[in-house]
């Protein structure tokens, strides 16, 4: 059976706080090959721990979670099925609004979360037709297909980088929109070239070029940029991680 089977349990539960928590537990360790525990799930929807609690333990009694105390909280088949479903409505949203209503990338995030649970599956299969099923959103983050399979490209954390590391970015993070204002004011987004020039003295910031070959121009990134930039590498890189 396919991973978004319409037949799915999972897909039939109507809650959109279980359907958010399962959600954020899958991007949370989507990028990184990391689990997610029960604080950081708090912090990442910014309600109290006590919620948290009270919300896995719902999911797990539903069979889209398995957790023990203390340990990090994982998806179930059930529960993958499910957040994969919701990435796909999420992120089908927010490539419509921008690329047919002129939405700014720091804007689509609130709406797709409203419109994300309201929509059916025909329309989900509609709108991505109509946006001829783009594969990733305007943030760069892929797009599940229609039978649950997702492409994640190879990429690193542009914080992550050597000195010398050339490549093109694929992913921003969206979690700070004003950080996204941010580069967009400096005209800085997917797919541009980008090659690490090294960090400034004492601590400083990361110096990069950025831009193709005939107008290159520098650019200082703080920490927060540098780790909402994921970038694809232009060729093979032995000593790409910092400490490999």
């Amino acid at each position: 059976m396919s991973p978004m089977s319409r037949n799915s349990p999972a897909l039939s539960i109507k809650s959109a706080s279980v359907q958010d928590y399962v959600k954020v537990i899958y991007t949370s360790t989507e990028w990184q090959d990391q689990r997610v525990t029960p604080s950081q799930l708090a912090a990442r929807l910014g309600v109290a721990n006590s919620s948290v609690t009270g919300m896995v333990r719902k999911l797990v009694d539903l069979g889209l979670a398995v957790h023990q105390p203390y340990q990090p909280v994982e998806l179930t088949g059930e529960g993958k099925a499910l957040a994969l479903a919701m990435v796909r409505r999420h992120r089908l949203i927010e490539t419509f609004l921008v690329q047919e209503l002129g939405y700014a990338w720091d804007e689509v995030h609130d709406e797709a979360e409203l419109l994300e649970h309201t929509v059916s599956d025909t329309f989900v299969d509609r709108l991505s037709a109509k946006l001829r099923h783009p594969t990733r959103d305007p943030h760069g983050d892929p797009i599940p297909a229609a039978d649950g399979t997702v492409r994640m490209p190879a990429a690193h954390q542009l914080g992550e980088l050597d000195p010398g590391h050339t490549g093109h970015i694929i992913r921003i993070s969206d979690a700070n929109p004003e950080l996204l204002r941010f580069l967009s004011t400096e005209e800085i987004g997917l797919d541009d070239r980008v090659e690490v020039i090294g960090h400034r003295p004492f601590g400083g910031s990361l110096v990069v070029r950025i831009g193709s070959a005939d107008r290159p121009r520098e650019i200082d990134l703080g920490q927060e940029a540098t780790a909402a930039l994921w970038v694809a590498s232009d060729g093979p890189h032995e000593n790409c991680l910092l400490g490999s």
